[in-house]
């Protein structure tokens, strides 16, 4: 079946940016259907999800398999609610071909908010939400992936596979065994389950006590998917261009995957460990291709943290001499200490955004931020010599170890900031921009342990940094405490957070990480209809505690992820893989560790 797109004229005439909808974006594979049929789904709007690589790469993977791979993004609530009055099923982009008739559907959870997302697409498919269910009929299999999945219990009663790490050869060795026996059999689920980097969570499950989660029957260990290099990887030789500006409306390229930092709060840079570098001519080959074929003007060269990339400036001259002339370069993943600015010289200088999460030395000690103040100013005088007149900074609240002291800083900071920008005569007036995120404590982090900071102390903690802050026009701004909470439980949630999600759903709930469609009292009556109390899930763990995602094995130790903590209490800075190995747990596969550059 092909869903008939000149039928719902008058629906895409009614909606707000009907090209979301319509497909044949310039650029686009003209698509048939193959041996098998996935459709890669993003449980966000078209202009969030056109933006994002992995996708894309995961696509190419297919394609070079002889597989069929399309696209589906979260419509709107004004398309999705008029497909529903007209009774046509969700589609996919290039085929038009409905969700339900594809062999796979593959979700990329790229934040625990887009959780509801994942079960609107599904209804709005016609596609039941529960595994058990959805054995009572031919539906395609469920996956997911994405950061999300190193946790996927949350979700683990409403998807069939679970995809964990690099995703660009593991996702396709799944379709070549759902051919080989058959389809969706029990012996292709043991065959997949064998993978690295595949869980079938109708294969493991959770063993409790008392309420307390003890352990796990079934297979007890998965171990994620890893790739060693990535320059002989497919990678995409051109993009479709989205028919209506998305969020990064440039052409992207992958400069490596990993990070040499392990600051300790932040779960990429420990999920995708070990650094993995592309080579300069693979980038420039990659970058030269992707100009020529969208007609785009600026390649974004991205990252964890571009700035440590092992030759930027070979890599920047390279295509420097490789792109046409007036191609401009973004490298929007820079830390205050790798900022020079001639990196980002050839960037619109309209603001500049630094990280330094943490206003005293002291804290970003404990965060293994290995940033000095010195280095936050000296990066942004040199912003400003190369023109640029606005700065965000970010931070965050609620840190283990944190004071109101620390919070003070913070304003210090931007005083030494407005004060070098006085130093010259400049032709605009300085914005500073300070955002402050909640911490939340995420999986397979050395403070996956910690307490989520709870309202109250919260709004003690922004008292104090209002109080420190004595600069005159600065914009303050930070996330809102319902959210942040809601993202640290689902973040450590456990399997019986599937029916508060399936809940939250039915009382309405979808596009949970827009403010605006946030629905907090529909996300309390979930949680009540669910017997769920969210203390459970945001409070501090014991380091010999069972947690949830304990089964899955990303190759940094947990005894390695104790002593970060420890050393965090401690203030003591672990410092670069780049300048020494820590023995994480991956030494055997590190390049960093083998002393390789």
């Amino acid at each position: 079946m092909k869903v008939d797109i000149d039928s719902l004229n008058p629906l895409l005439l009614s909606v707000e940016k009907p090209s979301r909808y319509t497909g044949g974006e310039f650029g686009a594979p003209d698509l048939k259907e193959g041996k098998l049929n996935f459709c890669l789904c993003f449980p966000d709007l078209y202009e969030v999800g056109m933006s994002n690589l992995g996708i894309k790469i995961v696509a190419e993977s297919l394609l070079e398999r002889g597989f069929c791979a399309d696209f589906c993004f979260a419509p709107a609530d004004d398309f999705g609610r008029g497909l529903k009055k007209l009774g046509v099923p969700l589609y996919s982009l290039g085929l038009k071909k409905p969700l339900a008739e594809f062999d796979f559907l593959g979700f990329s959870m790229q934040f625990e908010l887009s959780y509801t997302n994942l079960l609107y697409m599904l209804d709005l498919a016609g596609i039941p939400f529960l595994r058990e269910e959805r054995k009572k009929g031919n539906y395609p299999l469920i996956a997911i992936g994405g950061p999300c999945a190193v946790n996927p219990e949350p979700l683990a009663d409403f998807v069939d596979i679970v995809f964990i790490g690099d995703g660009e050869r593991v996702d396709a060795d799944v379709c070549e065994l759902y051919i080989k026996h058959g389809g969706a059999t029990q012996e292709f689920f043991a065959a997949a389950s064998k993978l690295d980097g595949v869980y079938i969570p109708e294969l493991t499950a959770p063993v409790y006590n008392g309420g307390k989660l003890t352990g796990f029957s079934g297979i007890s260990k998965v171990k994620k998917a890893q790739l060693n290099e990535l320059d002989n990887t497919p990678f995409p030789k051109k993009f479709a261009v989205p028919n209506c500006e998305s969020v990064h409306d440039r052409a992207i390229v992958e400069v490596m995957r990993g990070c040499y930092r392990g600051c300790r709060f932040c779960q990429a840079g420990f999920i995708y460990r070990p650094v993995r570098p592309r080579g300069v001519d693979t980038l420039t080959a990659q970058a030269c291709s992707l100009i020529s074929s969208t007609g785009y003007d600026e390649v974004s060269l991205n990252s964890l943290s571009t700035g440590d990339y092992p030759d930027l400036r070979g890599l920047l001259k390279s295509l420097k001499s490789s792109l046409p002339a007036g191609t401009r370069l973004a490298l929007p993943s820079l830390r205050v200490d790798s900022f020079e600015g001639d990196f980002a010289q050839d960037s619109r200088k309209v603001s500049l955004t630094f990280a330094p999460e943490a206003g005293s030395q002291r804290l970003r000690n404990v965060i293994n931020k290995d940033v000095t103040e010195e280095e936050i100013l000296r990066a942004t005088e040199s912003a400003f010599d190369q023109g640029y007149s606005a700065v965000k900074l970010y931070f965050m609240l609620g840190l283990p170890t944190e004071t109101d002291e620390d919070l003070k800083e913070i304003g210090k900071i931007c005083a030494y900031i407005k004060g070098i920008y006085r130093k010259k005569p400049r032709k605009k007036q300085l914005r500073i921009t300070v955002s402050c995120s909640t911490f939340i404590p995420k999986p397979f982090t050395p403070f996956q342990w910690e307490e989520q900071i709870s309202k109250p102390l919260m709004e003690e903690r922004r008292r104090a940094l209002i109080d420190g802050m004595k600069v005159k026009g600065v914009i303050l701004n930070w996330s809102d405490d319902f959210t942040a909470e809601l993202e640290a439980v689902l973040a450590r949630g456990d399997r019986k957070l599937s029916r508060a999600i399936l809940c939250a759903y039915k009382n309405g709930c979808k596009f949970d990480g827009w403010d605006k469609e946030l629905n907090k009292e529909g996300w309390k009556k979930a949680f009540d209809e669910a017997g769920i109390s969210t203390a459970e899930y945001t409070r501090g763990r014991s380091g010999d505690e069972v947690l949830p995602w304990d089964f899955i094995d990303i190759g940094v130790t947990k005894k390695f992820l104790l002593a970060e903590k420890k050393r965090a209490y401690a203030g003591e800075v672990t410092g670069s893989c780049k300048t020494s190995c820590k023995g994480c747990g991956m030494q055997k596969s590190c390049p960093a560790a083998k002393g390789e550059k």
